[in-house]
């Protein structure tokens, strides 16, 4: 479901008009999170490191209204809920699409993470869903720490689906650390957005059990 915001009423009228009329309207951040409770947990409990990175990027997305807009055409929509559109590598070393529908019930999630992977047994799926902007983009880059990243998306119409990727975990003063990267577009949020979206997630790193 979704609904369909008033621009003339909204609070952030002059910077959507400002960003939109832009030729590239994205902007990207990326910073390191500490991983060190979440992987502990992961490992201890044999949970997929991976689905659970899955899960935390869509669970946050799905808490914070701003990365529930879309643009359509000359409007902004509002979904109630997006859903990942995540990368997986196939074993011809080339990587894939998955599309899975989110529930913030992590075992129901991780089956239907297995169900589609099962589903798709190994092929390459790089056809995007027609009518379908209800989704999060998110890659993982597990061979590098990295510092940036970009990501190809549309300008004409200017594309509105988050970017979400994270890297090769490290080890700083003890602690594991993961690099993320969140590409949004200007004219729907700003910083403080993305900002809150990275203390969600450490938040919810720093406590897997009640998350997972």
């Amino acid at each position: 479901m979704k609904k369909y915001i008033d621009i003339e009423s909204w609070p952030r009228k002059a910077q959507y008009k400002l960003f939109k009329q832009m030729d590239y309207p994205h902007f990207n951040i990326c910073a390191n999170v500490d991983i060190t409770e979440m992987y502990s947990y992961v490992k201890k409990n044999e949970i997929s490191f991976f689905r659970a990175m899955i899960f935390f990027t869509s669970k946050i997305a799905n808490n914070i209204t701003e990365f529930k807009y879309r643009m359509e055409d000359e409007k902004i929509v509002q979904y109630d809920f997006v859903h990942p559109a995540f990368t997986f590598l196939t074993q011809s070393e080339v990587f894939s699409f998955c599309n899975v529908d989110y529930t913030d019930d992590f075992h129901c999630f991780m089956e239907r993470v297995e169900e589609k992977l099962e589903l798709l047994n190994g092929k390459v799926d790089v056809e995007d869903e027609p009518n379908r902007d209800d989704r999060v983009f998110i890659t993982s880059i597990p061979w590098v720490s990295f510092t940036s990243v970009t990501h190809p998306i549309n300008l004409s119409p200017s594309d509105s689906i988050p970017r979400i990727a994270w890297g090769k975990y490290f080890e700083e003063n003890g602690k594991l650390k993961l690099p993320v990267s969140v590409q949004v577009n200007h004219a729907l949020m700003d910083g403080l957005h993305v900002g809150k979206y990275f203390s969600l997630l450490q938040d919810s790193l720093d406590n897997p059990s009640k998350n997972l």
